[in-house]
Protein backbone atom coordinates (compact mmCIF):
# COMPACT_ATOMS: atom_id res chain seq x y z
CA UNK A 1 0.00 0.00 0.00
CA UNK A 2 2.93 2.31 0.74
CA UNK A 3 4.06 1.93 -2.87
CA UNK A 4 0.64 3.03 -4.11
CA UNK A 5 0.72 6.15 -1.92
CA UNK A 6 4.17 7.01 -3.25
CA UNK A 7 2.82 6.71 -6.79
CA UNK A 8 -0.18 8.92 -5.93
CA UNK A 9 2.17 11.56 -4.52
CA UNK A 10 2.91 12.61 -8.08
CA UNK A 11 -0.68 13.89 -8.33
CA UNK A 12 0.03 16.58 -5.74
CA UNK A 13 -0.55 20.06 -7.11
CA UNK A 14 -2.91 18.86 -9.83
CA UNK A 15 -5.94 17.91 -7.76
CA UNK A 16 -8.06 20.77 -9.19
CA UNK A 17 -7.79 19.63 -12.81
CA UNK A 18 -8.23 15.98 -11.79
CA UNK A 19 -11.33 16.82 -9.75
CA UNK A 20 -12.92 18.76 -12.63
CA UNK A 21 -12.08 15.96 -15.07
CA UNK A 22 -13.64 13.45 -12.66
CA UNK A 23 -16.87 15.49 -12.43
CA UNK A 24 -17.15 15.61 -16.24
CA UNK A 25 -16.39 11.89 -16.43
CA UNK A 26 -19.10 11.04 -13.88
CA UNK A 27 -21.65 13.10 -15.78
CA UNK A 28 -20.66 11.43 -19.05
CA UNK A 29 -20.93 7.98 -17.47
CA UNK A 30 -24.31 8.87 -15.98
CA UNK A 31 -25.61 9.71 -19.44
CA UNK A 32 -24.35 6.32 -20.59
CA UNK A 33 -26.46 4.71 -17.86
CA UNK A 34 -29.51 6.72 -18.92
CA UNK A 35 -28.99 5.44 -22.47
CA UNK A 36 -28.99 1.88 -21.13
CA UNK A 37 -32.27 2.51 -19.29
CA UNK A 38 -33.90 3.64 -22.57
CA UNK A 39 -33.81 -0.01 -23.68
CA UNK A 40 -36.93 -0.58 -21.55
CA UNK A 41 -39.38 1.84 -23.25
CA UNK A 42 -37.79 1.29 -26.68
CA UNK A 43 -38.25 -2.48 -26.44
CA UNK A 44 -41.50 -2.76 -24.49
CA UNK A 45 -43.64 0.12 -25.75
CA UNK A 46 -42.30 1.21 -29.12
CA UNK A 47 -41.32 -2.11 -30.71
CA UNK A 48 -43.74 -4.58 -29.07
CA UNK A 49 -46.45 -2.28 -27.57
CA UNK A 50 -46.36 -4.23 -24.31
CA UNK A 51 -46.56 -2.82 -20.83
CA UNK A 52 -43.39 -2.29 -18.84
CA UNK A 53 -43.38 -4.80 -15.97
CA UNK A 54 -40.82 -4.75 -13.13
CA UNK A 55 -40.30 -7.87 -11.00
CA UNK A 56 -40.67 -5.92 -7.74
CA UNK A 57 -41.78 -2.63 -6.28
CA UNK A 58 -40.13 0.56 -7.50
CA UNK A 59 -40.25 4.08 -6.02
CA UNK A 60 -43.56 5.93 -6.42
CA UNK A 61 -42.22 8.69 -8.68
CA UNK A 62 -40.73 6.11 -11.05
CA UNK A 63 -43.86 3.99 -11.00
CA UNK A 64 -45.86 7.10 -11.92
CA UNK A 65 -43.49 7.82 -14.80
CA UNK A 66 -43.71 4.19 -16.01
CA UNK A 67 -47.53 4.31 -15.84
CA UNK A 68 -47.55 7.39 -18.08
CA UNK A 69 -45.34 5.65 -20.62
CA UNK A 70 -47.53 2.52 -20.50
CA UNK A 71 -50.61 4.52 -21.60
CA UNK A 72 -48.82 6.45 -24.36
CA UNK A 73 -49.21 5.53 -28.00
CA UNK A 74 -46.13 3.74 -29.45
CA UNK A 75 -46.07 6.07 -32.47
CA UNK A 76 -45.84 9.11 -30.19
CA UNK A 77 -42.93 7.57 -28.28
CA UNK A 78 -41.29 6.65 -31.58
CA UNK A 79 -41.13 10.34 -32.54
CA UNK A 80 -39.88 11.43 -29.11
CA UNK A 81 -37.23 8.73 -28.60
CA UNK A 82 -34.77 9.61 -31.43
CA UNK A 83 -34.57 13.23 -30.33
CA UNK A 84 -34.03 12.22 -26.71
CA UNK A 85 -31.33 9.71 -27.67
CA UNK A 86 -29.57 12.25 -29.94
CA UNK A 87 -29.64 14.89 -27.20
CA UNK A 88 -28.20 12.43 -24.67
CA UNK A 89 -25.42 11.38 -27.08
CA UNK A 90 -24.58 15.06 -27.71
CA UNK A 91 -24.33 15.83 -23.98
CA UNK A 92 -22.38 12.64 -23.35
CA UNK A 93 -19.93 13.51 -26.15
CA UNK A 94 -19.46 17.04 -24.80
CA UNK A 95 -18.57 15.85 -21.31
CA UNK A 96 -16.44 12.97 -22.68
CA UNK A 97 -14.32 15.40 -24.68
CA UNK A 98 -13.68 17.68 -21.74
CA UNK A 99 -12.93 14.95 -19.21
CA UNK A 100 -10.56 13.33 -21.74
CA UNK A 101 -8.85 16.64 -22.47
CA UNK A 102 -8.51 17.63 -18.80
CA UNK A 103 -7.32 14.18 -17.73
CA UNK A 104 -4.64 14.14 -20.45
CA UNK A 105 -3.65 17.70 -19.56
CA UNK A 106 -3.26 16.65 -15.92
CA UNK A 107 -1.21 13.58 -16.85
CA UNK A 108 1.11 15.61 -19.10
CA UNK A 109 1.57 18.21 -16.35
CA UNK A 110 2.38 15.46 -13.87
CA UNK A 111 4.92 13.85 -16.20
CA UNK A 112 6.47 17.24 -16.91
CA UNK A 113 6.92 17.78 -13.17
CA UNK A 114 8.25 14.25 -12.56
CA UNK A 115 10.87 14.64 -15.32
CA UNK A 116 11.86 18.03 -13.89
CA UNK A 117 12.08 16.65 -10.34
CA UNK A 118 14.27 13.80 -11.57
CA UNK A 119 16.56 16.11 -13.51
CA UNK A 120 16.81 18.56 -10.60
CA UNK A 121 17.67 15.71 -8.25
CA UNK A 122 20.28 14.32 -10.64
CA UNK A 123 21.88 17.76 -11.03
CA UNK A 124 21.86 18.17 -7.24
CA UNK A 125 23.60 14.89 -6.48
CA UNK A 126 27.31 14.69 -5.71
CA UNK A 127 29.88 13.30 -8.15
CA UNK A 128 30.17 10.23 -5.96
CA UNK A 129 26.69 9.13 -7.05
CA UNK A 130 27.64 9.29 -10.74
CA UNK A 131 30.71 7.14 -10.14
CA UNK A 132 28.34 4.30 -9.20
CA UNK A 133 25.62 4.83 -11.84
CA UNK A 134 25.67 4.49 -15.61
CA UNK A 135 24.62 7.57 -17.57
CA UNK A 136 22.36 5.46 -19.80
CA UNK A 137 20.59 4.09 -16.75
CA UNK A 138 19.84 7.58 -15.43
CA UNK A 139 18.58 8.65 -18.85
CA UNK A 140 16.30 5.60 -18.84
CA UNK A 141 14.80 6.74 -15.51
CA UNK A 142 13.84 10.10 -17.03
CA UNK A 143 12.54 8.70 -20.32
CA UNK A 144 11.39 5.08 -20.20
CA UNK A 145 10.36 4.83 -16.54
CA UNK A 146 8.51 8.14 -16.64
CA UNK A 147 6.67 6.92 -19.75
CA UNK A 148 5.43 3.89 -17.81
CA UNK A 149 4.23 6.20 -15.03
CA UNK A 150 2.48 8.34 -17.64
CA UNK A 151 0.46 5.34 -18.80
CA UNK A 152 -0.64 4.71 -15.23
CA UNK A 153 -1.68 8.34 -14.74
CA UNK A 154 -3.27 9.08 -18.12
CA UNK A 155 -5.00 5.72 -18.63
CA UNK A 156 -4.84 4.08 -15.22
CA UNK A 157 -6.31 6.91 -13.15
CA UNK A 158 -8.86 7.74 -15.85
CA UNK A 159 -10.09 4.18 -16.21
CA UNK A 160 -9.88 3.48 -12.48
CA UNK A 161 -12.40 6.25 -11.76
CA UNK A 162 -14.52 5.84 -14.89
CA UNK A 163 -14.77 2.06 -14.90
CA UNK A 164 -15.31 1.89 -11.14
CA UNK A 165 -18.22 4.30 -11.52
CA UNK A 166 -19.51 2.27 -14.47
CA UNK A 167 -19.44 -0.90 -12.34
CA UNK A 168 -21.25 0.86 -9.48
CA UNK A 169 -23.84 2.30 -11.84
CA UNK A 170 -24.49 -1.01 -13.64
CA UNK A 171 -24.68 -2.93 -10.36
CA UNK A 172 -27.01 -0.32 -8.85
CA UNK A 173 -29.21 -0.44 -11.97
CA UNK A 174 -29.32 -4.25 -11.88
CA UNK A 175 -30.10 -4.27 -8.17
CA UNK A 176 -32.89 -1.79 -8.80
CA UNK A 177 -34.38 -3.93 -11.58
CA UNK A 178 -34.05 -7.35 -9.90
CA UNK A 179 -32.48 -7.30 -6.44
CA UNK A 180 -32.26 -11.05 -5.76
CA UNK A 181 -30.79 -12.05 -9.09
CA UNK A 182 -28.40 -9.11 -9.21
CA UNK A 183 -26.61 -10.47 -6.13
CA UNK A 184 -24.93 -12.92 -8.53
CA UNK A 185 -22.49 -10.08 -9.27
CA UNK A 186 -21.07 -10.53 -5.76
CA UNK A 187 -19.90 -13.96 -6.93
CA UNK A 188 -18.62 -12.61 -10.25
CA UNK A 189 -16.19 -10.11 -8.71
CA UNK A 190 -13.95 -12.48 -6.70
CA UNK A 191 -13.96 -15.07 -9.52
CA UNK A 192 -12.44 -12.47 -11.86
CA UNK A 193 -10.37 -10.59 -9.25
CA UNK A 194 -8.26 -13.54 -8.06
CA UNK A 195 -6.62 -14.42 -11.41
CA UNK A 196 -6.18 -10.69 -12.10
CA UNK A 197 -4.26 -10.33 -8.87
CA UNK A 198 -1.98 -13.27 -9.68
CA UNK A 199 -1.27 -11.94 -13.18
CA UNK A 200 -0.54 -8.49 -11.74
CA UNK A 201 1.99 -9.81 -9.22
CA UNK A 202 3.87 -11.66 -11.95
CA UNK A 203 3.78 -8.65 -14.27
CA UNK A 204 5.27 -6.36 -11.63
CA UNK A 205 8.38 -8.55 -11.48
CA UNK A 206 8.58 -8.90 -15.25
CA UNK A 207 8.09 -5.15 -15.70
CA UNK A 208 10.96 -4.35 -13.34
CA UNK A 209 13.26 -6.66 -15.30
CA UNK A 210 12.05 -5.11 -18.57
CA UNK A 211 12.82 -1.58 -17.39
CA UNK A 212 16.26 -2.64 -16.16
CA UNK A 213 16.96 -4.25 -19.52
CA UNK A 214 15.92 -1.03 -21.28
CA UNK A 215 18.40 0.82 -19.05
CA UNK A 216 21.09 -1.63 -20.22
CA UNK A 217 20.18 -0.92 -23.84
CA UNK A 218 20.32 2.85 -23.25
CA UNK A 219 23.74 2.52 -21.61
CA UNK A 220 25.06 0.41 -24.48
CA UNK A 221 23.72 2.88 -27.05
CA UNK A 222 25.24 5.86 -25.22
CA UNK A 223 28.65 4.18 -24.91
CA UNK A 224 28.91 2.89 -28.46
CA UNK A 225 27.48 5.94 -30.23
CA UNK A 226 29.53 8.44 -28.20
CA UNK A 227 32.57 6.19 -28.64
CA UNK A 228 31.96 5.51 -32.33
CA UNK A 229 35.50 6.60 -33.27
CA UNK A 230 37.00 3.96 -30.99
CA UNK A 231 34.59 1.31 -32.28
CA UNK A 232 35.56 2.03 -35.88
CA UNK A 233 39.26 2.41 -35.10
CA UNK A 234 39.35 -1.14 -33.72
CA UNK A 235 36.96 -2.51 -36.39
CA UNK A 236 34.53 -3.64 -33.70
CA UNK A 237 31.28 -2.76 -35.49
CA UNK A 238 30.23 -6.43 -35.79
CA UNK A 239 31.10 -7.08 -32.14
CA UNK A 240 29.02 -4.11 -30.94
CA UNK A 241 26.11 -5.12 -33.17
CA UNK A 242 26.21 -8.61 -31.64
CA UNK A 243 26.18 -7.10 -28.14
CA UNK A 244 23.22 -4.94 -29.03
CA UNK A 245 21.47 -7.90 -30.69
CA UNK A 246 21.70 -9.89 -27.45
CA UNK A 247 20.43 -7.03 -25.29
CA UNK A 248 17.66 -6.34 -27.80
CA UNK A 249 16.65 -10.03 -27.89
CA UNK A 250 16.58 -10.24 -24.09
CA UNK A 251 14.34 -7.16 -23.98
CA UNK A 252 12.07 -8.70 -26.63
CA UNK A 253 11.69 -11.91 -24.59
CA UNK A 254 10.80 -10.01 -21.42
CA UNK A 255 8.36 -7.81 -23.30
CA UNK A 256 6.62 -10.82 -24.86
CA UNK A 257 6.46 -12.49 -21.47
CA UNK A 258 4.57 -9.46 -20.15
CA UNK A 259 2.35 -9.28 -23.24
CA UNK A 260 1.33 -12.95 -22.91
CA UNK A 261 0.11 -12.33 -19.39
CA UNK A 262 -1.68 -9.13 -20.32
CA UNK A 263 -3.48 -10.87 -23.18
CA UNK A 264 -4.82 -13.50 -20.77
CA UNK A 265 -7.09 -10.91 -19.19
CA UNK A 266 -9.47 -10.46 -22.13
CA UNK A 267 -10.33 -14.13 -22.85
CA UNK A 268 -10.40 -14.92 -19.14
CA UNK A 269 -13.01 -12.25 -18.37
CA UNK A 270 -14.94 -13.13 -21.55
CA UNK A 271 -15.20 -16.81 -20.58
CA UNK A 272 -16.25 -16.04 -17.01
CA UNK A 273 -18.70 -13.38 -18.24
CA UNK A 274 -20.19 -15.75 -20.82
CA UNK A 275 -20.77 -18.42 -18.16
CA UNK A 276 -22.58 -15.95 -15.94
CA UNK A 277 -24.48 -14.54 -18.92
CA UNK A 278 -25.76 -17.96 -20.00
CA UNK A 279 -26.92 -18.69 -16.44
CA UNK A 280 -28.80 -15.38 -16.22
CA UNK A 281 -30.31 -15.80 -19.68
CA UNK A 282 -31.69 -19.26 -18.87
CA UNK A 283 -33.24 -18.08 -15.62
CA UNK A 284 -34.64 -14.75 -16.85
CA UNK A 285 -35.81 -16.15 -20.18
CA UNK A 286 -38.27 -18.32 -18.29
CA UNK A 287 -39.64 -15.35 -16.33
CA UNK A 288 -40.20 -13.40 -19.57
CA UNK A 289 -42.06 -16.32 -21.11
CA UNK A 290 -44.21 -16.52 -17.99
CA UNK A 291 -44.88 -12.72 -18.25
CA UNK A 292 -43.46 -12.08 -14.77
CA UNK A 293 -41.28 -9.30 -16.24
CA UNK A 294 -41.46 -7.48 -19.54
CA UNK A 295 -38.95 -8.10 -22.30
CA UNK A 296 -37.63 -4.54 -22.02
CA UNK A 297 -36.84 -4.98 -18.31
CA UNK A 298 -35.19 -8.32 -19.14
CA UNK A 299 -33.09 -6.65 -21.87
CA UNK A 300 -32.06 -3.78 -19.57
CA UNK A 301 -31.20 -6.15 -16.68
CA UNK A 302 -29.32 -8.60 -18.90
CA UNK A 303 -27.57 -5.67 -20.61
CA UNK A 304 -26.49 -4.14 -17.30
CA UNK A 305 -25.10 -7.48 -16.06
CA UNK A 306 -23.19 -8.11 -19.31
CA UNK A 307 -22.21 -4.47 -19.58
CA UNK A 308 -20.40 -4.71 -16.24
CA UNK A 309 -17.96 -7.24 -17.77
CA UNK A 310 -16.32 -4.59 -19.94
CA UNK A 311 -15.45 -2.17 -17.10
CA UNK A 312 -14.27 -5.10 -14.97
CA UNK A 313 -11.99 -6.13 -17.84
CA UNK A 314 -10.68 -2.56 -18.10
CA UNK A 315 -10.15 -2.45 -14.34
CA UNK A 316 -8.05 -5.57 -14.79
CA UNK A 317 -5.96 -3.69 -17.34
CA UNK A 318 -5.71 -0.79 -14.89
CA UNK A 319 -4.36 -3.23 -12.30
CA UNK A 320 -1.76 -4.49 -14.79
CA UNK A 321 -0.73 -0.96 -15.80
CA UNK A 322 -0.51 0.02 -12.12
CA UNK A 323 1.72 -2.95 -11.32
CA UNK A 324 4.05 -1.98 -14.15
CA UNK A 325 3.98 1.62 -12.93
CA UNK A 326 4.87 0.53 -9.39
CA UNK A 327 8.01 -1.17 -10.72
CA UNK A 328 8.95 2.03 -12.58
CA UNK A 329 7.93 4.09 -9.55
CA UNK A 330 10.42 2.24 -7.34
CA UNK A 331 13.23 3.02 -9.82
CA UNK A 332 12.21 6.68 -10.03
CA UNK A 333 12.08 7.07 -6.25
CA UNK A 334 15.49 5.44 -6.01
CA UNK A 335 16.80 8.60 -7.69
CA UNK A 336 14.41 11.06 -6.00
CA UNK A 337 15.28 9.72 -2.54
CA UNK A 338 19.03 9.71 -3.18
CA UNK A 339 20.81 12.33 -1.14
CA UNK A 340 24.00 14.19 -2.07
CA UNK A 341 27.01 13.40 0.07
CA UNK A 342 28.31 16.96 -0.36
CA UNK A 343 25.69 19.14 1.31
CA UNK A 344 25.69 22.88 1.83
CA UNK A 345 24.87 23.85 5.41
CA UNK A 346 21.80 26.08 5.95
CA UNK A 347 24.00 28.60 7.75
CA UNK A 348 26.77 28.51 5.09
CA UNK A 349 28.30 31.90 4.27
CA UNK A 350 29.77 33.30 1.06
CA UNK A 351 33.50 32.78 0.76
CA UNK A 352 35.48 36.04 0.41
CA UNK A 353 37.97 36.35 -2.47
CA UNK A 354 40.69 33.77 -1.80
CA UNK A 355 44.03 35.44 -1.05
CA UNK A 356 46.25 33.60 1.44
CA UNK A 357 46.28 29.82 1.16
CA UNK A 358 44.57 26.48 0.63
CA UNK A 359 45.36 23.98 3.35
CA UNK A 360 44.60 20.29 3.77
CA UNK A 361 44.89 18.95 7.31
CA UNK A 362 45.14 15.19 7.93
CA UNK A 363 42.82 14.43 5.00
CA UNK A 364 41.64 10.88 4.36
CA UNK A 365 39.31 9.97 1.50
CA UNK A 366 37.55 6.87 0.22
CA UNK A 367 34.89 6.45 -2.48
CA UNK A 368 33.40 3.46 -0.67
CA UNK A 369 34.37 0.64 1.66
CA UNK A 370 35.24 -1.72 -1.20
CA UNK A 371 37.77 0.61 -2.86
CA UNK A 372 39.58 1.38 0.40
CA UNK A 373 41.36 4.66 1.16
CA UNK A 374 42.29 6.63 -1.95
CA UNK A 375 44.00 9.41 0.03
CA UNK A 376 45.70 8.95 3.41
CA UNK A 377 46.93 11.52 5.89
CA UNK A 378 47.31 14.38 3.41
CA UNK A 379 48.85 17.50 4.92
CA UNK A 380 49.44 20.17 2.31
CA UNK A 381 49.59 23.97 2.17
CA UNK A 382 49.26 25.83 -1.12
CA UNK A 383 50.03 29.52 -0.75
CA UNK A 384 48.28 32.23 -2.72
CA UNK A 385 49.94 32.85 -6.08
CA UNK A 386 51.83 29.56 -6.09
CA UNK A 387 52.02 27.16 -9.00
CA UNK A 388 51.81 23.71 -7.48
CA UNK A 389 52.38 20.61 -9.60
CA UNK A 390 50.90 17.27 -8.53
CA UNK A 391 52.81 14.26 -9.86
CA UNK A 392 52.73 10.54 -9.28
CA UNK A 393 52.03 7.20 -10.93
CA UNK A 394 48.67 6.53 -12.56
CA UNK A 395 45.85 5.78 -10.09
CA UNK A 396 47.63 7.27 -7.13
CA UNK A 397 44.91 9.84 -6.28
CA UNK A 398 46.04 13.01 -8.08
CA UNK A 399 42.64 13.85 -9.58
CA UNK A 400 40.89 12.94 -6.34
CA UNK A 401 43.13 15.31 -4.37
CA UNK A 402 42.42 18.33 -6.60
CA UNK A 403 38.68 17.41 -6.66
CA UNK A 404 38.54 18.12 -2.91
CA UNK A 405 39.34 21.80 -3.52
CA UNK A 406 36.11 22.70 -5.40
CA UNK A 407 34.42 20.31 -2.96
CA UNK A 408 33.31 17.78 -5.53
CA UNK A 409 33.92 15.34 -2.69
CA UNK A 410 34.27 15.71 1.07
CA UNK A 411 37.07 13.97 2.97
CA UNK A 412 35.96 11.18 5.30
CA UNK A 413 38.41 12.56 7.84
CA UNK A 414 40.32 15.81 8.17
CA UNK A 415 39.51 19.20 6.64
CA UNK A 416 40.18 21.37 3.58
CA UNK A 417 40.50 25.07 4.47
CA UNK A 418 40.76 28.22 2.37
CA UNK A 419 42.17 31.26 4.17
CA UNK A 420 41.47 29.40 7.41
CA UNK A 421 37.80 28.73 6.59
CA UNK A 422 36.59 25.13 6.36
CA UNK A 423 35.03 24.54 2.94
CA UNK A 424 32.03 22.93 4.66
CA UNK A 425 31.17 26.33 6.15
CA UNK A 426 30.85 28.22 2.84
CA UNK A 427 28.34 28.16 -0.01
CA UNK A 428 29.23 25.98 -2.97
CA UNK A 429 28.48 28.78 -5.45
CA UNK A 430 30.87 31.23 -3.78
CA UNK A 431 33.58 28.54 -3.63
CA UNK A 432 33.27 27.11 -7.14
CA UNK A 433 32.75 30.58 -8.59
CA UNK A 434 36.39 31.31 -7.67
CA UNK A 435 37.81 28.18 -9.28
CA UNK A 436 38.49 27.61 -12.97
CA UNK A 437 39.03 24.07 -14.22
CA UNK A 438 40.58 22.92 -17.48
CA UNK A 439 40.59 19.14 -17.64
CA UNK A 440 42.52 16.85 -19.95
CA UNK A 441 39.19 15.43 -21.14
CA UNK A 442 37.51 18.46 -22.66
CA UNK A 443 33.74 18.74 -22.24
CA UNK A 444 31.88 20.89 -24.76
CA UNK A 445 28.11 21.09 -25.21
CA UNK A 446 26.13 20.83 -28.44
CA UNK A 447 25.81 24.58 -28.68
CA UNK A 448 27.56 27.51 -30.34
CA UNK A 449 31.22 28.35 -29.79
CA UNK A 450 30.03 31.58 -28.15
CA UNK A 451 27.86 29.71 -25.61
CA UNK A 452 30.58 27.18 -24.81
CA UNK A 453 33.13 29.89 -24.03
CA UNK A 454 30.56 31.85 -22.00
CA UNK A 455 29.41 28.76 -20.08
CA UNK A 456 30.99 29.91 -16.81
CA UNK A 457 30.12 33.59 -17.29
CA UNK A 458 26.86 33.84 -19.21
CA UNK A 459 26.66 37.63 -18.90
CA UNK A 460 29.85 38.09 -20.93
CA UNK A 461 29.74 40.44 -23.91
CA UNK A 462 30.85 39.49 -27.40
CA UNK A 463 34.02 41.52 -26.96
CA UNK A 464 34.91 39.78 -23.70
CA UNK A 465 34.43 36.40 -25.34
CA UNK A 466 36.62 37.40 -28.28
CA UNK A 467 39.37 38.65 -25.97
CA UNK A 468 39.32 35.35 -24.09
CA UNK A 469 39.52 33.46 -27.40
CA UNK A 470 42.49 35.64 -28.51
CA UNK A 471 44.36 34.86 -25.28
CA UNK A 472 43.68 31.15 -25.76
CA UNK A 473 44.82 31.42 -29.41
CA UNK A 474 41.41 30.17 -30.50
CA UNK A 475 40.12 33.25 -32.35
CA UNK A 476 41.90 32.37 -35.58
CA UNK A 477 40.27 29.00 -36.18
CA UNK A 478 36.90 30.20 -34.82
CA UNK A 479 36.75 32.99 -37.39
CA UNK A 480 37.33 30.47 -40.17
CA UNK A 481 34.28 28.43 -39.12
CA UNK A 482 31.10 28.73 -41.28
CA UNK A 483 29.28 30.95 -38.76
CA UNK A 484 32.22 32.12 -36.66
CA UNK A 485 31.34 32.28 -32.97
CA UNK A 486 27.78 31.19 -33.74
CA UNK A 487 28.91 27.86 -35.25
CA UNK A 488 27.46 24.77 -33.56
CA UNK A 489 30.29 22.58 -32.26
CA UNK A 490 28.31 19.31 -32.43
CA UNK A 491 27.70 16.74 -29.74
CA UNK A 492 30.65 16.87 -27.30
CA UNK A 493 32.45 19.13 -29.80
CA UNK A 494 32.45 16.36 -32.39
CA UNK A 495 33.17 18.79 -35.26
CA UNK A 496 36.37 20.11 -33.64
CA UNK A 497 39.82 18.65 -33.34
CA UNK A 498 41.22 17.79 -29.92
CA UNK A 499 43.43 20.88 -29.91
CA UNK A 500 40.55 23.16 -30.91
CA UNK A 501 38.32 21.79 -28.19
CA UNK A 502 41.07 22.30 -25.62
CA UNK A 503 41.65 25.90 -26.64
CA UNK A 504 37.93 26.68 -26.34
CA UNK A 505 38.00 25.13 -22.85
CA UNK A 506 40.99 27.32 -21.97
CA UNK A 507 39.16 30.38 -23.31
CA UNK A 508 36.25 29.46 -21.05
CA UNK A 509 38.59 29.41 -18.02
CA UNK A 510 40.25 32.68 -19.09
CA UNK A 511 36.84 34.39 -19.38
CA UNK A 512 35.83 33.28 -15.90
CA UNK A 513 39.01 34.92 -14.56
CA UNK A 514 39.12 32.95 -11.27
CA UNK A 515 41.66 33.39 -8.46
CA UNK A 516 42.27 29.61 -8.42
CA UNK A 517 43.04 27.50 -11.48
CA UNK A 518 43.02 23.72 -11.60
CA UNK A 519 44.74 22.39 -14.71
CA UNK A 520 44.82 18.72 -15.63
CA UNK A 521 47.67 19.17 -18.12
CA UNK A 522 45.61 21.65 -20.10
CA UNK A 523 47.98 21.68 -23.10
CA UNK A 524 48.23 17.90 -23.54
CA UNK A 525 45.89 17.80 -26.57
CA UNK A 526 47.63 20.59 -28.49
CA UNK A 527 50.14 20.37 -31.30
CA UNK A 528 53.58 21.82 -30.66
CA UNK A 529 52.87 25.22 -32.24
CA UNK A 530 49.51 25.68 -30.47
CA UNK A 531 50.99 24.49 -27.19
CA UNK A 532 53.65 27.20 -27.32
CA UNK A 533 51.09 30.00 -27.79
CA UNK A 534 48.58 28.62 -25.29
CA UNK A 535 51.29 28.02 -22.70
CA UNK A 536 52.27 31.69 -23.00
CA UNK A 537 48.61 32.66 -22.51
CA UNK A 538 48.37 30.40 -19.47
CA UNK A 539 51.56 31.92 -18.06
CA UNK A 540 49.92 35.34 -18.26
CA UNK A 541 46.69 34.00 -16.79
CA UNK A 542 48.50 32.33 -13.87
CA UNK A 543 50.17 35.53 -12.69
CA UNK A 544 48.82 36.53 -9.28
CA UNK A 545 46.69 33.38 -9.07
CA UNK A 546 46.90 30.11 -7.26
CA UNK A 547 47.40 27.25 -9.73
CA UNK A 548 47.18 23.54 -9.01
CA UNK A 549 48.30 21.50 -11.97
CA UNK A 550 48.24 17.73 -12.43
CA UNK A 551 51.46 17.61 -14.41
CA UNK A 552 52.64 15.14 -17.01
CA UNK A 553 55.27 17.26 -18.74
CA UNK A 554 58.68 18.37 -17.59
CA UNK A 555 58.21 21.96 -18.83
CA UNK A 556 55.31 22.44 -16.43
CA UNK A 557 57.07 20.79 -13.51
CA UNK A 558 60.34 22.73 -13.73
CA UNK A 559 58.69 26.12 -13.30
CA UNK A 560 56.43 25.02 -10.42
CA UNK A 561 56.94 26.74 -7.06
CA UNK A 562 56.15 23.47 -5.37
CA UNK A 563 55.94 19.86 -6.57
CA UNK A 564 53.82 17.38 -4.61
CA UNK A 565 54.67 13.71 -5.19
CA UNK A 566 51.89 11.21 -4.51
CA UNK A 567 52.24 7.46 -4.15
CA UNK A 568 49.34 5.16 -3.21
CA UNK A 569 47.35 8.09 -1.87
CA UNK A 570 50.13 9.48 0.33
CA UNK A 571 52.48 12.42 -0.07
CA UNK A 572 56.00 11.03 -0.32
CA UNK A 573 57.74 14.23 -1.33
CA UNK A 574 57.27 18.02 -1.46
CA UNK A 575 59.75 20.47 -2.93
CA UNK A 576 61.14 21.93 -6.11
CA UNK A 577 62.49 20.00 -9.05
CA UNK A 578 66.21 19.93 -8.21
CA UNK A 579 65.52 19.28 -4.53
CA UNK A 580 63.23 16.31 -5.20
CA UNK A 581 65.72 14.72 -7.59
CA UNK A 582 67.99 14.37 -4.58
CA UNK A 583 65.46 13.57 -1.81
CA UNK A 584 62.62 11.58 -3.43
CA UNK A 585 63.40 8.27 -5.13
CA UNK A 586 59.93 8.01 -6.70
CA UNK A 587 60.22 11.48 -8.24
CA UNK A 588 63.67 10.67 -9.58
CA UNK A 589 62.31 7.46 -11.15
CA UNK A 590 59.34 9.33 -12.69
CA UNK A 591 61.67 11.99 -14.03
CA UNK A 592 63.97 9.43 -15.61
CA UNK A 593 61.20 7.23 -17.12
CA UNK A 594 58.38 9.67 -17.86
CA UNK A 595 59.35 13.31 -17.78
CA UNK A 596 62.52 12.91 -19.88
CA UNK A 597 60.63 11.14 -22.68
Amino acid sequence: MREYWKLLRFLKGHYGILALATVFMLISTLFQGVQLSLLIPLTDKILTNNKIIFPGKIPFFLQSFVDQINVMEPIKLLYIAPGAVAFLILLKGFFEFWYGYLMNDASQRIMRDVRLRLYERIQGLSLEYFSKKRVGELISRITNDVQVIENAVSYGVTDLIRQSFMVIMCVAFALFLYLKLALIILVLFPVIAWPMRQIGKTLKKVSKNTQEKMADINSLLLETISGVKVVKAFCNEIYEVSRFRKQNQDFYKLKMKAIRRMLLISPLTDIIGAMFGVSIFLFLGKTVIEHKISFGVFAAFFGSIMYVISPIKKLGNVHIITQQALAANARIYEVLEARPTVVEKPEAVDLPIIQKEIRMEQVFFSYDEESGEVLRNINLTIKGGELVAIVGPTGTGKSTLVSLIPRFYDPIQGAVLVDGVNLKEVTLKSLRGQIGIVAQETVLFNDTVHSNIAYGYREATKEEIKRAAFKAFAHGFIEKMPNGYLTMVGDRGFRLSGGEKQRIAIARAILKNPPILILDEATSQLDSESEKFVQEALDELMKGRTVICIAHRLSTIKKADKIVVLDHGQIVGIGQHEELLKTCNLYKRLYETQFQM
